[in-house]
């Protein structure tokens, strides 16, 4: 049994799915495609960079979706494994859409414009430098909400990411991040500032939720033909009214990798497959559970790991 992930934001690098590009006429179809509805080339983005603008949250976001949807093709066309034979679909925050598109839930031009929409509303939902995020390294979660909770009315901060056995990731306003910063510090817990703009997954992006809910509310969804797992119950959901609703509430949501995974595995899931930029989820998943097969598709040569 087996299930597919699809990364989130921090996997991205100029060049991911060249290969996939050069040799694949209905991927360059795709990326036209993609071109063509956003009206600005993303293809020369994720193909040639520059990093600094690929990894602003409203490139970064559709960006990442393009090359994982474009994998998820190939893998079906040119080898003959059953990439649909899948147990569940489960995607990082952004992934998550991936996961529905390549399910058939939402076609490739709405999720493609979906995601462009939420990443700049996510971007401009808190201005740049006021807000940040916060990875906290070697400790657990209850010992980081037990934190959280005892000092409310020093620092306001949020789990944004429960991603793994000693990765917890943190969202707030600078100076609150700071003051958390410095109680970790002074506990002996480790913990780095993350290179991002914004606090996504807490209540600050409340105005982009907002967004959203109108732009999601609007789309016609399909029953998806995999079970999707949520980011925000870390269980599958299949009607489309929940999927909706989930995907709203999701912006202000922590992401549960950690359970989302161990759901999976106590569902009997063996094997991982990765499908996108990077290794980052395989990583996830083998800190969580070092027994479980992982594979990462991100190149041509890893067809051939199928």
């Amino acid at each position: 049994m087996f299930s597919v992930l699809f990364p989130g934001q921090g996997s991205q690098s100029p060049g991911m799915a060249k290969s996939f590009y050069d040799n694949f006429d209905y991927v360059r179809s795709l990326f036209k495609e993609a071109d063509d509805l956003l009206d600005f080339s993303i293809s020369k983005l994720v193909l040639e960079g520059p990093k600094d603008k690929l990894d602003l949250t409203e490139n970064t976001q559709p960006a990442i979706f393009l090359v994982s949807f474009s994998i998820f093709q190939v893998l079906k066309k040119e080898t003959s494994f059953n990439i649909n034979a899948a147990n569940y679909f489960a995607g990082h925050s952004l992934g998550e859409y991936s996961a529905l598109a390549c399910a058939e839930s939402l076609t490739f031009s709405q999720t493609i414009k979906l995601l462009r929409k939420r990443g700049h509303a996510m971007q401009s939902a808190v201005p740049e430098g006021q807000g940040g995020m916060l990875a906290v390294l070697g400790s657990n979660i209850e010992v980081i909400n037990d934190i959280l909770d005892k000092n409310k009315d020093i620092f306001n901060c949020y789990v944004a990411n429960d991603n793994s056995v000693g990765q917890i990731v943190i969202s707030g306003n600078k100076k609150d991040l700071e003051k958390f910063s410095l109680e970790l510090t002074n506990s002996k817990i480790k913990n780095v500032k993350l290179p991002v703009s914004a606090p996504f997954h807490c209540k600050l992006m409340n105005s982009a939720t907002k967004i959203m809910e109108e732009e999601i509310s609007n789309e016609n969804f399909k029953p998806p033909k995999i079970d999707i797992i949520s980011n925000v119950t870390s269980e599958p959901v299949n009607e489309i009214s929940d999927i909706k609703k989930l995907l709203i509430s999701q912006i202000e949501k922590p992401v549960r990798w950690r359970e989302i995974v161990n759901y999976m595995i106590n569902k009997n899931i063996t094997k991982f497959i990765e499908i996108g930029p990077g290794k980052v989820l395989s990583g996830l998943v083998k800190r969580i559970n070092r027994d479980v097969e992982l594979i990462q598709i991100n190149n041509l040569e890893d067809l051939k790991k199928i």
